[in-house]
């Protein structure tokens, strides 16, 4: 839970919030399958006054590298887990439901709603199409231009720049409640980002895509000419 002080001049935006997080069987966003989920609402002060959460037997391997970040092995999602095309519709009927009333938070926004969209495709079943988002990863990029180290913007890294407390990382539940607050944090310290949603949210759309342009543009300098970013923001093209 955060402790903010009264602050009347903090985003509108900030004051309720959903958050999401997944985690997956890798790292690509179309063939990649939901594990775990979790969904939240955050009030003002940071509490999660709702939470969904959701184990899914993906129905294929669970790689060894991916339980070894997330904890759940292919033995226990097929022990415990409920399948996965009910589950995806739920998901997607949660945080429909939600984004009408408040902004969806997201670290790292398009791998999760990309991945959850691939999933609802792969499932047939209508995808989210979400409208008002809020993306810490993003924001932070824009906002605090340089921070030096590997994985100084890991959400790790910036729950503790930001003195968010974030206890058992890569839980869905924890890592999603720890990017709203983040988010709630950001709102407080960055006067910039005192706009209506719809405004951020375009926003967020245009500075992405010029992450996205700009990282590529570094990795030709590193002799990897051949990449090329792939752009969409919250959901990647």
């Amino acid at each position: 839970m955060l402790d903010f002080d009264f602050e009347p001049n903090r985003p509108a935006w900030s004051k309720t919030l959903a958050v999401f997080d997944l985690e997956t069987t890798g790292l690509d966003l179309q063939t990649s399958r939901i594990v775990t989920a979790a969904v939240a609402v955050l009030n003002a002060n940071g509490e999660a006054v709702e939470v969904h959460e959701w184990l899914v037997n993906p129905g294929i391997e669970i790689p060894e590298a991916a339980a070894n970040v997330h904890g759940i092995t292919t033995e226990m999602a097929k022990a415990n887990g409920v399948e996965p095309g009910p589950a995806i519709a739920e998901i997607v009927a949660v945080l429909a439901k939600l984004g009408q009333d408040m902004p969806l938070v997201a670290f790292n926004a398009p791998y999760d709603f990309t991945i959850l969209q691939s999933e609802a495709n792969r499932y047939g079943i209508a995808p989210l199409a979400p409208k008002a988002v809020i993306d810490p990863l993003v924001l932070d990029r824009q906002l605090v231009k340089f921070r030096s180290g590997k994985g100084s913007r890991t959400l790790i890294a910036l729950c503790r720049d930001y003195e968010v407390e974030l206890i058992d990382a890569h839980n869905s539940t924890a890592d999603a409640i720890a990017a709203g607050r983040l988010a709630q944090r950001q709102a407080s310290k960055f006067p910039q980002l005192n706009v209506e949603m719809s405004e951020l949210h375009a926003s967020q759309v245009i500075w992405s895509d010029e992450q996205s342009l700009e990282f590529e543009k570094w990795l030709k300098q590193q002799d990897r000419p051949d990449y090329r970013a792939v752009l969409g923001w919250p959901i990647k093209n």
